[in-house]
């Protein structure tokens, strides 16, 4: 795509909306950035402006006089000025589309989503490939904006991109030549009001792949078999539970005549084997040989915030889940521990039903300290299922947990929500978790 000259408008002024700017300045075009927050809200609006022509505090119909509208995750289509937009035939699309539509056509792209394990599978994806000898990038959701890549230019191999939901619905041409959905469970249906318009939103990542594309899918997945059949590419499938292209019989993965083995991988818990075997049929069109999977399984580092072991204290472990915005990561925390759980959950919710968690509660809960705007609605979802106490203070959760705990206990933050009630991102929650930890050693 050749975008010289061409006048692009931007809506929001987080990650991916500046790298979008700025990859457009680089090639020759001219963007005009929109935001909503008002100035004292932007980090370093000073060289904002002098980078670029830009607005804070609302969108005007500055941005009706744009050929192409680069829209932000996240904001909301329907908002007045997208309304105004679609009227004038504005083109409307995501940086997720921009990129692929300048990225160099000799890079291979792996795009991965799913509502659980999706920045374990992709940086997981990248260390294979890596480990491997490809020249491989890391972008996307997981943290570094897609287009502040150097993708336009010859010599990256693959790309690896983590894609939400938000980013997969304005995808137009965008075409992976690898595109997985891990899982399909509830999330954002404040957003979507639906769990069937959320699944079709995640399966826009196959909607432009052809029969020479690789389509990947969860084998016991209700939306991925509901869907599959929409899916032109081929398709291959993994399983903890059934024999399909690549499966675990309870001690390696198993993918035709090929045996892998698990024992010295440095993530554990189902929903990570779940991971692994996608990331193994995500580099298969790379064909590479099976020790070199074992030792990337060995020397991969787990990243933090996801089942994270951070602490021991007195022999009781302290775990970092903070990641686990919602029911069904929380799910496999629960199961992924062999002693007694005292567990840290709440926050701001998203409108799951926190009643699907009783019965693994039931089995592996000693007990329930709530937190956040949501720790009501929890309890009354809960009942009297196990010991519960709510909390208005996140340290005195963790203080009176690791006070009542004995020796084998494990203590997990695995909220089942997100932070924004009380922090600005997981992230925060989880080293706001690991700071008291250090208050507990000393």
């Amino acid at each position: 795509m050749n975008i010289k000259d061409v006048n692009f408008g931007i809506l929001g002024m987080a990650r991916s909306g500046l790298a979008a700017a700025y990859k457009i300045r680089e090639l020759g075009g001219h963007p005009f950035i929109s935001e909503k927050k008002p100035e004292k809200d932007i980090n370093d609006p000073q060289k904002i402006r002098s980078d670029f022509n830009c607005e804070f505090g609302g969108h005007s119909d500055r941005l009706l006089d744009c050929e192409i509208i680069i829209i932000s995750p996240g904001i909301p289509l329907d908002i007045p000025i997208l309304t105004k937009a679609k009227e004038k035939n504005i083109k409307l699309i995501s940086e997720i589309e921009f990129g692929y539509l300048i990225k160099h056509p000799g890079s291979k792209i792996i795009a991965i989503t799913g509502s659980n394990g999706k920045s374990t599978t992709v940086s997981l994806i990248h260390h294979i490939l890596q480990t491997a000898g490809f020249k491989s990038v890391l972008a996307g959701n997981i943290g570094t904006a897609f287009t502040s890549c150097k993708i336009e230019k010859e010599g990256i191999d693959v790309i690896v991109l983590e894609l939400s939901s938000f980013q997969l619905e304005l995808i137009d041409k965008f075409r992976p030549d690898v595109a997985a959905i891990l899982n399909i469970t509830p999330d954002h249906l404040n957003r979507y009001h639906s769990m069937e318009k959320y699944a079709l939103t995640k399966f826009n990542i196959f909607k432009n792949q052809k029969e020479d594309n690789l389509a990947i899918l969860n084998y016991n997945d209700e939306y991925c078999k509901r869907f599959a059949k929409q899916i032109l590419a081929v398709k291959k499938y993994f399983s903890l539970e059934s024999k399909t292209d690549i499966f675990y019989d309870g001690n390696s993965i198993i993918s035709g005549d090929n045996i892998i083995s698990i024992k010295r991988s440095s993530i554990r818990g189902p929903h990570n084997i779940a991971n692994i075997m996608a990331s193994i049929l995500s580099v298969s069109p790379f064909k590479i040989k099976n020790e070199i999977i074992e030792e990337a399984l060995t020397t991969f580092v787990s990243l933090p915030h996801r089942l994270e072991i951070v602490a021991e204290i007195n022999g009781i472990k302290f775990i970092n889940d903070s990641k686990a915005t919602n029911t069904d990561s929380v799910k496999y925390a629960l199961q992924s521990f062999d002693g007694p759980i005292r567990i840290i959950m709440g926050g701001a919710g998203k409108g799951e039903d926190y009643s699907i968690l009783i019965p693994y509660l039931k089995k592996h809960a000693k007990k329930i300290y709530l937190i956040g705007d949501a720790r009501y609605k929890m309890k009354k979802a809960f009942g009297n299922i196990v010991d519960i106490e709510l909390f208005d203070d996140f340290e005195k959760s963790i203080n009176t947990a690791f006070s009542e705990a004995e020796k084998g206990d494990n203590i997990v933050l695995s909220p089942a929500c997100t932070s924004y009630d009380m922090f600005n991102n997981f992230e925060e929650r989880g080293n706001k978790f690991k700071q008291i930890l250090l208050g507990l050693k000393k």
